[in-house]
């Protein structure tokens, strides 16, 4: 498991990546594309970005629960989706997706249909399926683990959007190949102070400033903040430096 320490939080590393969901909701969607379309349950879930947000939800429930880091990148990407639906219906929309997300969280048995409709419904880009794809891959390792299950749906999801195995270890490995330098510490008590804890305190108690120092650095955060790209890249730094001090002081206290 300590290799995939190597290849956490890297999403913003790569320079097409690194703009996300972001990039793909600029270059794909304009303010008010979709003013048009009814603000009902049924017409925003089987509109091409509802049928996404259904697909998210079951990436994001996949490992058996969301996570506080999952849930705030959805929450901004709710936000961005919204937009497109035009100002006077923002609020509205935002309510929509919340309710799709948490309906289509529940239900673990329609991943197939709604990945061919959602390529039905692109047929002809397939590099908007492609984004796609990225930002589930993106959500799945947020969390600081990319679980079996997780790795399964996806690859499940792409080969219903016609992309291929290839194409998904292909963006897989860019995370790994972005982290072949990881930093060290030289000695556990580095790890501690990178942590801001002590050794005395119990794993309970360090996973939570953990949990509180990566949300605070996280690239994804910082991006939807607004933040300067070298700022998110120096938070990328940060946070791994923060991801290989936790795995240092969790081997110690094993």
């Amino acid at each position: 498991m300590s290799t995939i320490i190597t290849i956490i939080f890297i999403f913003f590393v790569l320079r097409w990546i690194f703009n996300s969901y972001r990039r793909f909701q600029r270059h794909y969607y304009t303010q008010g594309q979709f003013q048009s379309t009814s603000v009902t349950y049924e017409a925003v879930a089987h509109s091409e970005l509802g049928l996404f947000v259904s697909l998210v939800a079951k990436v994001a429930k996949a490992d058996g629960r969301v996570h506080e880091l999952e849930a705030e990148l959805i929450g901004n990407m709710f936000s961005d989706i919204s937009k497109a639906f035009g100002t006077s219906h923002e609020e509205k929309v935002r309510g929509v997706l919340k309710e799709i997300f948490n309906r289509e969280k529940e239900i673990v048995r329609n991943v197939d249909a709604l990945a061919a409709q959602l390529q039905s419904v692109t047929r002809g880009d397939k590099q908007k399926r492609l984004m796609m794809l990225s930002f589930l891959i993106n959500l799945a390792y947020i969390d600081g683990e990319l679980s079996h299950a997780e790795e399964n749906l996806i690859i499940k999801i792409a080969a219903f959007l016609e992309i291929s195995l290839d194409e998904v270890e292909g963006i897989m490995q860019r995370f790994a190949s972005a982290f072949g330098g990881n930093p060290t510490h030289s000695s556990v008590s580095d790890a501690y102070e990178v942590l801001g804890a002590s050794r005395d305190e119990d794993m309970s108690t360090i996973k939570k400033k953990y949990r509180a120092l990566v949300k605070k650095y996280h690239p994804d955060i910082m991006k939807a903040k607004g933040a300067s790209e070298d700022y998110i890249k120096d938070a990328t730094q940060k946070v791994q430096k923060i991801n290989t001090a936790y795995e240092m002081v969790k081997k110690e206290k094993a």
